[in-house]
């Protein structure tokens, strides 16, 4: 349980470098798109890279260049549907969800905290984070297709040219 041989661990040293080193050039030839934070798609790719490279190091049953394989096969999928998604703004849907408004002008839109699932403690936590302290200073507060709540003070609305992709 402790220890088995010395060879596995002499595996996991080879086997761990050579993988992350792959990871890491992956990594920097598909750009700060493949780990970006922008939406649960996105997301789920992260945990299945870290997975995947989790799977290379304890794994014997997987050889190196087979992991490696996943992990373009990963990073080439998210390349893909990344393209895919700003080169055809119709297709967006099928991978994120659009941003919504939960809080306009002061007023809590009750129905969309209820069909996302947000209660009014964390819409305050949000506002109060915001460093605000009342719900009557804030123009907006939208629930991001990342899960993210982003606070817009009403003085900072402006011609809220930055709200016209929130779903209202």
């Amino acid at each position: 349980m402790w220890f088995d041989a010395w060879g596995d661990l002499v595996r996991v040293l080879l086997v761990g470098t050579a993988a992350y080193a792959a990871l890491v050039a992956l990594l920097r030839v598909s750009g700060k798109r493949t780990l970006a934070k922008l939406n649960a798609f996105d997301l789920v790719v992260t945990v299945a890279l870290g997975s995947t490279l989790a799977t290379i190091l304890l794994s014997a049953d997987v050889a190196w260049t087979e992991g490696v394989l996943a992990l373009v096969l990963l990073v080439a999928l998210q390349l893909v549907v990344a393209w895919t998604t700003t080169r055809l703004p119709g297709t967006r849907w099928a991978v994120t969800s659009s941003p919504s408004l939960l809080l306009e002008h002061g007023q809590v839109r009750q129905a969309a905290l209820h069909r996302h699932r947000i209660s009014p403690a964390e819409l305050r936590q949000a506002v109060r984070a915001s460093g605000l302290g009342s719900l009557a200073e804030v123009g907006a507060v939208v629930l991001e297709s990342d899960g993210t709540l982003s606070v817009v003070p009403l003085d900072a609305v402006g011609d809220g040219s930055a709200l016209t992709d929130v779903g209202r």
